[in-house]
């Protein structure tokens, strides 16, 4: 097999199947109130249909964590989310977390860990009111970031219009509404943190 061709596995992988790595995604069941919420009339038909492989950063500083807010040309605007986006054709999501962290951001990662993988699917309203049946992969890493340097949005004008260490605390609260990816790492945080980190 080479190894840029994808094979897809149901059930159990032997070892020696030829998939160098496997993967296991674990599905949200629920999507949080008042996200998508409106609902679709059985005779309308879903008018999109979209996969997404997205790679995030996950920085913690202290009792902080780097969220990014999706700009009004984004989707849902006004949520907070985690720095990350789109791979690219081509591109590695170890890559893109990089390229996506400095572009919401303007921070370099010094490191990366590949901690988990997460994934959603919504069949509802979505952009430009479209019925849509949306699934997004989230391959997510704990980064490490040089915390005396103050972020900042680099690509302005695009999916981000800031960027904001939040606490813990405050995450998920009426000033900072988060996408389920996010519910999903305050779950299992320590998976995130660096050793001898704060």
């Amino acid at each position: 097999m080479s190894r840029y061709a994808t094979r897809f596995f149901t059930g159990w992988v032997v070892v020696c199947s030829g998939a160098s790595s496997v993967i296991v995604c674990l599905t949200l069941e629920a999507k949080p109130e008042g996200f998508l919420s409106r609902t679709r009339p059985e005779e309308t038909p879903v008018t999109r249909r979209t996969q997404r492989l997205g790679a995030y950063a996950v920085a913690l500083r202290d009792s902080r964590i780097l969220l990014t807010r999706i700009s009004p040309v984004g989707f849902p605007a006004g949520t907070w989310t985690l720095p990350g986006g789109g791979v690219d054709h081509g591109e590695s999501p170890h890559d893109a977390v990089r390229r996506e962290l400095h572009e919401e951001t303007g921070l370099a990662a010094l490191d990366a860990r590949l901690v988990d993988v997460h994934d959603v699917h919504v069949v509802d309203v979505g952009r430009d009111d479209a019925y849509e049946d949306y699934h997004g992969v989230h391959v997510l890493y704990a980064v490490r970031v040089d915390v005396a340097q103050e972020p900042h949005v680099v690509d302005v004008g695009g999916s981000t219009d800031v960027v904001r260490w939040v606490e813990l605390s405050e995450v998920g609260g009426p000033d900072y509404p988060v996408l389920p990816m996010v519910e999903h790492v305050l779950r299992t945080l320590d998976g995130y943190r660096w050793a001898g980190a704060a």
